[in-house]
């Protein structure tokens, strides 16, 4: 490095080559070492005394940060296992408590079923009896209806048969006969 100094030295002075020697080719003079050393002491002795408080503390705060976060940690995955635990425990209650519900669905689809088939046979009755007593009912106006239809054309048989068959003679045989009859009864 001396040697790199000397040759930047001697390029400016002109030509001129200086040269630089010490007393010892590693160690710096004797007055640098004083001055240093005491300068040294000195940014030392301020960095311990005002920097030093201020580290110590940022250093407290850092471990109780991490001593915090680490008491979380432990507090969450407590709460956390306890969770897991509950919810392992609802897995198999949900299990028994669906097999419940399956069997509960499939009582209440046969009583709805059976409830529905009873429904179904008593209209089926209801409808039964009703149908024969519209039929009876049918039966008896035809019988009647037909009853009366044919006294109704007797009548009108009879009227034209007796109106031609009956002549005036038979005629007034009929109401001397009819006359003597009344007096007769009386």
């Amino acid at each position: 490095m001396n040697s790199l100094l000397s040759i930047l030295f001697a390029s400016e002075a002109g030509g001129e080559h200086l040269t630089y020697e010490t007393h010892h080719w590693l160690l710096p003079e004797t007055a640098e070492i004083i001055y240093g050393g005491l300068a040294s002491v000195l940014v030392i002795g301020a960095l311990v005394k005002f920097a030093g408080p201020m580290i110590k503390k940022s250093l407290a705060a850092r471990t109780e940060r991490i001593q915090a976060d680490m008491d979380n940690a432990r507090n969450t995955r407590e709460t956390a296992e306890v969770e897991a635990g509950r919810i392992r425990t609802a897995l198999g209650d949900i299990s028994a408590e669906r097999s419940r519900i399956l069997a509960e669905a499939d009582a209440q689809a046969a009583a709805v079923l059976s409830e529905g088939r009873a429904r179904v046979q008593a209209e089926m009755v209801e409808v039964e009896a009703k149908a024969m007593s519209d039929i009876a009912n049918a039966a008896g106006r035809v019988g009647d209806e037909l009853r009366a239809e044919i006294s109704r054309l007797s009548a009108v048989a009879i009227e034209r048969v007796v109106a031609n068959t009956v002549t005036d003679s038979v005629r007034q045989d009929l109401i001397e006969g009819f006359i003597s009859k009344v007096g007769a009864s009386r």
